[in-house]
């Protein structure tokens, strides 16, 4: 008995230390989000950055000294900053925020921040971000919809459905496939072009087909998830322009049942601020 009730312990403890690590690590980037990018308080880049920081954004120069640069300059000593989160969730050591920058130009940005925490800290910086648009023809913005976290126990069958739709449909072009991924026209779409629904998927990239605009994805760097919330990480070209591609999706029931998504240029090497890369 002693030894089942052992092994029984170290199962649960083995079933549950990843929903345990999400959690740490959603706490760890909600209260550094809170305090540098809400509260404006500089001294949290002490308390939950680390170096090395390794950091994605091409804009920005790597390591604290970097992070400190752009949070004094334009946070700190910028009474128009303002950051809204609207979503969080995290896959392992990887958190995940989706929300709204106001202050960093002539109009607000919509983005997703990928925080990978290592050691309690915070120690790289993946983001994307792109300018607000006005709603869909379906009169969605880019936020908006449900923000609640559930279906935990489905979360890597629906990082591998998410992985699946990219890889055949929007990278090989299997576009015959795609009804399967979906519950018939039942698709609530967020992005800033195109309708609800697999028909306004198909009009819309027909519209963009029609306009001389050719969008490929040619690779996916990350898939991160929890639970009915996958967010994948890709790489293509727009017209022929490397592209940054971060997409949100919604499961329901094993489908794709909601979109979101930040589409960005990608910048030249001979350009960015790092060396990092964008991926």
């Amino acid at each position: 008995m002693k030894l089942f009730n052992i092994a029984a312990a170290a199962a649960m403890f083995f079933a549950t230390s990843g929903g345990a690590f999400a959690a740490d690590t959603k706490a760890i980037v909600t209260d550094a989000m809170t305090e540098l990018m809400v509260n404006k308080n500089l001294d949290a880049i002490d308390k939950y950055f680390a170096e090395p920081y390794i950091q994605h954004n091409q804009s920005v120069p790597d390591g604290l000294a970097g992070l400190k640069g752009l949070a004094g300059q334009a946070i700190a000593a910028n009474p128009a900053f303002k950051y809204q989160m609207i979503r969080i969730f995290a896959d392992g050591d990887f958190g995940i925020t989706h929300g709204i920058y106001e202050g960093f130009g002539p109009a607000p940005l919509v983005g997703f921040d990928v925080f990978r925490v290592e050691n309690g800290r915070i120690v790289e910086h993946w983001d994307n971000l792109s300018p607000v648009a006005a709603p869909n023809p379906s009169g969605r913005s880019q936020t908006d919809g449900p923000t609640d976290i559930a279906d935990l126990d489905n979360t890597e069958a629906n990082k591998a459905l998410v992985g699946d739709f990219i890889e055949n449909v929007l990278i090989k072009g299997a576009f015959d496939k795609m009804p399967a991924f979906f519950d018939g026209d039942n698709y609530i779409q967020h992005n800033s072009n195109i309708a609800d629904g697999l028909s306004g998927l198909g009009a819309g990239l027909k519209a963009l087909a029609d306009a001389g605009i050719n969008m490929r994805f040619t690779k996916v760097h990350k898939l991160l998830g929890e639970g009915n919330f996958v967010l994948a990480l890709s790489e293509g070209e727009i017209s022929g322009k490397p592209t940054a591609f971060y997409d949100l999706f919604r499961i329901e029931n094993g489908k794709i049942a909601e979109h979101w998504d930040v589409i960005s240029p990608i910048m030249p090497d001979t350009e960015a601020a790092n060396k990092n890369g964008k991926f």
